[in-house]
């Protein structure tokens, strides 16, 4: 695809995480109600509202484009261009009104992740990028921190019930006694710090494929790596991690099955 197109898809990606984002904040810390999926994972009507604003955006620009969301599904599948979608990142923040959660705008050119955003609406946050183009913090270029050594790695992740039920807190324990500081500052904003040089490795032991599209572009145009627990550089591996390069052998060593 030519610069050219793929800048215009940016900034269109761009527009819509922002703006959809800022339609959720009617709902934050305002009472809203809970609904519960198949799953039994919670959704509110500004999920619902907010991928609904995007897709009806889309499907006005670029008709020919496919779309995935978490909230609607898949519309136009096998387009060459697909935006996949996930309007509120963090429902279990936004629910008791922790201001981390994000709107998430990913776009796969013939299958291959190449554009990303994840957008912050309540501290106002905004991280891009597109391959080949750089990732944007706020407007200015952002870098992942050149920390060499899980002795003084900050490990980000998600709650650690989760990494239990997934049957990797024994391995996720060997990451964790080797690194110098954990914190829970999850979702996708976690990735973005590991983005942005505030933390060094971030993993989720579940990721689906909204959550995980805008993370791979950032990662690599910042400098860093995100990867399965596989080691491969994938948006459909089920989990996943931010670092650097360096330390990214590190993480996939601890988490081998012949730790804990």
């Amino acid at each position: 695809m030519q610069r050219t197109k793929k800048e215009e898809l940016l900034q269109f990606a761009i527009y819509i995480a922002r703006s959809a984002g800022k339609n959720t904040l009617s709902h934050f810390r305002n009472g809203v109600q809970v609904d519960r999926k198949a799953d039994d994972s919670p959704v509110t009507i500004a999920d619902r509202e907010a991928e609904k604003w995007m897709r009806d955006r889309i499907t006005e620009t670029y008709p020919e484009h496919g779309i995935i969301g978490e909230e609607f599904g898949i519309q136009g599948e096998n387009r060459s261009v697909q935006w996949i979608l996930d309007p509120v990142d963090g429902t279990h923040s936004f629910i008791h009104g922790v201001p981390l959660y994000t709107t998430l705008v990913g776009v796969t050119i013939d299958g291959e992740p190449e554009i990303g955003v994840i957008y912050a609406p309540v501290t106002d946050e905004l991280c891009e990028a597109a391959l080949e183009l750089g990732a944007r913090y706020n407007g200015q270029d952002c870098r992942v921190a050149d920390v060499r050594s899980l002795s003084r790695a900050t490990l980000l992740s998600t709650d650690v019930t989760t990494i239990r039920e997934q049957g990797l807190f024994g391995k996720f324990e060997n990451l964790l006694d080797s690194c110098r500081l954990h914190r829970t500052w999850g979702d996708a904003y976690g990735h973005m710090m590991v983005a942005t040089g505030r933390a060094d490795i971030m993993f989720d032991p579940v990721l689906n494929l909204w959550d995980a599209a805008p993370l791979l572009p950032i990662l690599q145009e910042s400098g860093g790596v995100f990867l399965d627990l596989k080691g491969r550089a994938s948006i459909d591996g089920g989990n996943g991690f931010s670092s650097n390069e360096v330390l990214a052998g590190n993480v996939i060593s601890a988490m081998e099955p012949s730790g804990k």
